[in-house]
């Protein structure tokens, strides 16, 4: 479960790959591009510019590099050349990237165009709900103060949490123990300790937290029709604190 020192720093060249990949996708207007277009530019770069893997394509089946999950998608959206992004929309890309024989995870939540402030307001809160998760990882925490300190966050601000889908332990594997879940109660759960790796990455909804599959049997849609929203770093637990693996260029670690 727990990562040696070099496993780790290999850990951290995927994550700093794969930020470089979202620093790619940064530059892209999306508006009017298909999220299958999307895909395909990320698994060229990824490929013939980072000599990496896209983790993601082959796994349980899966064939694409990227999740584009758009407005009230909430994870695992299938890119489409028919799924054309427009002014207004939020969506989600979910990348994992292998290098070097371990993998990193990390998404983004984008706002296309010109967004509504009710959608701003709720990407903005998923994101700090992130943060709020990440800064209670320490030696000696708990994975309920992670998922505790979301919750609390989400709720607070009047959002819910899904609680179908949670983070988890990754390395040479996509996913590994431990599932990080993103609602909880302090002090309680498996207590973290020095070289444990795993993602988080909180789904926050407008409305109701309650979700369903459709009938492609991957992609997940908010019950009620509204909007979610989603943020995701691989992190791994330090001395002394947290390391955020995946951390991108344009982002600082809050006080």
């Amino acid at each position: 479960m727990t990562k040696r020192p070099e496993e780790i720093e290999l850990m951290a060249e995927s994550g700093r790959l794969l930020a470089q990949v979202f620093g790619y996708l940064n530059q892209m207007s999306l508006i009017g591009m298909t999220t299958m277009q999307v895909n395909d530019l990320i698994d060229r770069f990824i490929v013939q510019e980072l000599d990496a893997r896209p983790a993601s394509k082959g796994q349980y089946g899966y064939a694409y590099a990227l999740n584009a999950s758009r407005n009230e998608v909430v994870c695992h959206g299938v890119p489409s050349p028919n799924d054309v992004l427009q002014s207004g929309d939020i969506v989600n890309f979910d990348i994992t990237l292998e290098k070097n024989g371990f993998i990193a995870d990390s998404s983004k939540t984008y706002l296309v165009g010109e967004v509504s402030p009710l959608a701003k307001r709720l990407v903005q809160v998923t994101y700090e709900a992130m943060w709020k998760g990440i800064k209670a990882v320490r030696p000696g925490a708990r994975l309920g103060d992670i998922g505790h300190a979301i919750e609390r966050h989400a709720r607070r601000n009047g959002y819910s949490v899904v609680r179908e889908y949670c983070g988890h332990g990754i390395g040479r594997e996509m996913h590994e123990d431990p599932q990080v879940l993103h609602w909880g109660k302090p002090k309680t759960g498996l207590l973290l300790r020095e070289g444990m790796v795993f993602t988080i990455e909180p789904m926050l909804n407008q409305g109701r937290p309650t979700v369903q599959t459709e009938g492609d049997g991957w992609t997940v849609v908010t019950r009620d029709g509204q909007l979610s929203a989603q943020f995701e770093h691989t992190v791994a637990v330090t001395g002394n604190g947290v390391r955020v693996l995946t951390l991108r260029p344009e982002e600082s670690v809050p006080n």
